[in-house]
């Protein structure tokens, strides 16, 4: 019994420590596969991609932690990564209504071990079902939202278990995405932010 409280307590401390506030229109980081690595764009998938310059503390790496060059461009951030194994990359950046963004994204469903923060993994390598993963502690999403190079896009609902189930009936780049705002407000580098917000994708490759 003393197993199963701490456990529960573990998963109130992680879900309340995100207020969940998703939106379809909000901008996000994703990774896209590349010639020696991986691209990553800025903005909507399906309607606009924005500059990259205002991102700071972009970084890439692996997940035993290998640092991954990374090159901001004008349209993308180049990252150069080994063939083989997921790509992650992490970006901040500060809006104009002084919203303070953590970006995180994945490339790849090969590993079920959450990296980042905030982190959507799959239950079985190389599955689709997928469960978000806050600070190492599993929590349920209020809702998952899914572009696809082919203009396919849905929006999925948990199970009653917390995770998210998406078919790939055809080949092509999902990238699903999750939006969380931080409870309360944070000092960052000096500054207060009444408004923080942790974006997290993993996108992958479907070939038939």
């Amino acid at each position: 019994m003393r197993t199963r409280q701490s456990l529960a307590a573990r998963w109130a401390i992680a879900a309340t420590a995100l207020l969940a506030s998703f939106s379809a229109g909000a901008n996000y980081l994703w990774l896209e596969p590349d010639e020696g690595g991986a691209k990553a764009y800025l903005g909507l998938y399906e309607s606009s991609r924005l500059d990259p310059a205002g991102l700071s503390a972009v970084r890439g790496l692996l997940a035993d932690g290998k640092e991954l060059a990374t090159k901001v461009a004008a349209d993308r951030v180049q990252v150069t990564a080994p063939a083989g194994g997921d790509i992650r990359l992490t970006a901040q950046a500060v809006g104009q209504d002084k919203v303070l963004h953590f970006y995180q994204a994945k490339f790849g469903r090969g590993e079920t071990k959450a990296v980042n923060d905030l982190e959507l993994v799959p239950t079985e390598a190389g599955g689709n079902t997928f469960k978000l993963v806050w600070k190492g502690n599993a929590i349920a999403a209020s809702q998952v939202n899914v572009s696809t190079s082919e203009g396919w896009i849905r929006t999925l609902k948990p199970s009653e278990d917390g995770t998210v189930t998406l078919t790939t009936p055809f080949a092509g780049i999902y990238i699903l995405e999750v939006t969380a705002r931080v409870n309360g407000s944070m000092t960052y580098q000096g500054t207060k932010y009444d408004d923080v917000r942790h974006t997290a994708t993993l996108s992958f490759e479907v070939k038939r």
